[in-house]
């Protein structure tokens, strides 16, 4: 029978129930077989991730394997945390609350794109894990000395980390994607003669955006400019301290 997930969320920690020690050895640890399952879903997206494919690639039964992680929603929460553990949690190299509060974005931002399946788990359980909470504690030091309450600090590091979660979606690639480069370069002409007269403002501020982006969307403009407006925002709560 599988520990409650906050039992396996802190199965490593000294006070979290151990199994019995009676009968046969595992043949898998829960730590394997959420290793075993991160590894499907960047190969192969999570959808690969079942209980039957996972229990496959481990070499055991899909009822042993339920004794490691609970369900399958609680292997996507002990996935989620587990991600969030193994991402950098590296000293912050400015004084500066702006710099660090970028540096806390671009990370989350690297590790979407690492492990793009963490933008299909929107489980509010995964907040309850070692992984999760010891990023969010290192994250929530980006605004120190801003004269934030404790709830605008947290409140401010929600709405960046929303922002980057937005971004993050934008810059995974769809499937069968195409190079918009190209195709912007290859007819934006075209496009501005079928246009004509029928649509001047969306024709001249396109043919401004597109020349300035060589594209007609760019994931990378639309993340510094909104990550700066976001971080204005911040600013303005802070000004008023």
């Amino acid at each position: 029978m599988a520990r409650d997930l906050i039992d396996l969320l802190w199965r490593d920690h000294p006070d979290a129930p151990r199994g019995g020690t009676r009968g046969p050895q595992s043949k898998v640890t829960t730590a394997q077989a959420v290793s075993s399952a991160i590894t499907l879903a960047d190969a192969e997206g999570l959808p690969a991730v079942t209980v039957r494919r996972l229990a496959a690639d481990l070499g055991i039964s899909g009822m042993a394997l339920y004794t490691h992680v609970g369900s399958r929603d609680d292997l996507l929460v002990l996935m989620a945390d587990a991600a969030r553990a193994g991402r950098p949690r590296s000293p912050y190299a400015s004084e500066r609350w702006r710099a660090r509060v970028r540096q806390v974005a671009e990370t989350d931002l690297a590790l979407y794109t690492a492990h793009g399946w963490l933008l299909d788990i929107t489980d509010p359980r995964t907040s309850l894990g070692p992984g999760t909470i010891a990023a969010y504690d290192h994250d929530l030091h980006a605004f120190d000395h801003t004269g934030l309450t404790d709830l605008d600090r947290n409140a401010s590091l929600t709405f960046v980390a929303d922002f980057t979660r937005a971004a993050a979606h934008a810059h995974r690639p769809a499937p069968h994607t195409v190079d918009m480069a190209a195709a912007w370069s290859a007819w934006h002409q075209r496009l501005d003669a079928y246009l004509g007269d029928e649509f001047p403002l969306a024709r001249r501020v396109g043919a401004v955006a597109g020349e300035a982006m060589n594209t007609s969307y760019s994931p990378q403009s639309a993340w510094k400019f909104g990550l700066d407006r976001v971080l204005d925002a911040v600013q303005s709560l802070i000004d008023r301290v």
